[in-house]
C-alpha cells in the first residue's frame, strides 16, 4: 500500500493540474480567444491571494515529489497517528478520485464561463445547472475535498496545513467572486445565492 501511495499521490496531483487547469484552460482559451487565467499579478489584496494560491500549489508539488523520492522520510515526518489507518487511507483514496471527477465535471459544465480568477473585462454566463444546482462553488468544494482526501491518505501536520491554508484561501477567493457575481448579475445571482449553498448541503 505504501508503494502504491508513493506513486499515486504525485501522479494524481500532476494529472489533476494537467487536466483541470492546463487542459480545460487551453480548450476555453481557444474558444474565447483569451487566456482564462485572469489572476492579478499586482500588489493588491486580491493579487496577494493569487500569489499565495501559486505558492501553496508549488509547495504541494514539491512535497509530493519528495514523497516519491524519499518515501520513508516523508511518510514518517510529522505523522499524525489515527485509528484504523488502512480503512481511513482507502477512504481518502476514494475521496481524492471522486473529487477529481467532480471538479472536471464542474469545469466542463462551466463551458466558456470557466476562469481562474475574476474576469472583469468580459461578462460570463451565470451557470446554475448540473453540479451548480447543489453547490455555488463546486470546483472549490472538489479541490477542498481533494486536499481532505490527501490528508486521510497521508495524515501528517504538513498535509493538514495544505488542507487548512488551501481552505482559507479558497474561502477568501469565493467571497471575492461572490461580490463580483452579485454586482454583475444582480437579482438573478441573489436568488441563486438564496437557493443554493456556498459549498454543499448545509454550508
Amino acid at each position: 500500500m505504501t508503494d502504491f501511495i508513493r506513486f499515486f499521490i504525485p501522479f494524481y496531483f500532476i494529472f489533476f493540474f494537467a487536466i483541470s487547469f492546463v487542459g480545460i484552460s487551453y480548450k476555453v482559451a481557444k474558444r474565447i480567444s483569451k487566456n482564462p487565467n485572469v489572476l492579478p499579478k499586482d500588489d493588491s489584496a486580491y493579487g496577494l491571494v493569487g500569489f499565495y494560491f501559486k505558492l501553496i500549489l508549488s509547495a504541494l508539488f514539491i512535497y509530493t515529489i519528495l514523497l516519491l523520492l524519499f518515501p520513508e522520510d516523508i511518510f514518517s515526518a510529522f505523522k499524525i497517528n489515527i485509528p484504523e489507518p488502512h480503512t481511513v487511507r482507502y477512504l481518502g483514496l476514494f475521496i481524492m478520485i471522486a473529487a477529481l471527477i467532480w471538479v472536471i465535471t464542474a469545469q466542463i459544465e462551466m463551458k466558456d464561463s470557466w476562469r481562474i480568477g475574476i474576469d472583469s473585462t468580459m461578462k460570463t454566463e451565470l451557470i446554475t445547472q448540473g453540479l451548480f444546482r447543489f453547490s455555488r462553488n463546486p470546483i472549490f468544494f472538489g479541490m477542498t475535498m481533494s486536499l481532505f482526501g490527501f490528508f486521510l491518505v497521508l495524515p501528517t501536520v504538513i498535509t493538514f496545513s495544505f488542507l487548512l491554508i488551501g481552505h482559507i484561501l479558497m474561502q477568501i477567493q469565493i467571497r471575492l467572486e461572490e461580490e463580483y457575481l452579485l454586482k454583475e448579475h444582480g437579482p438573478i445571482y441573489l436568488l441563486y445565492k438564496k437557493r443554493v449553498k456556498r459549498m454543499l448541503g448545509f454550508y
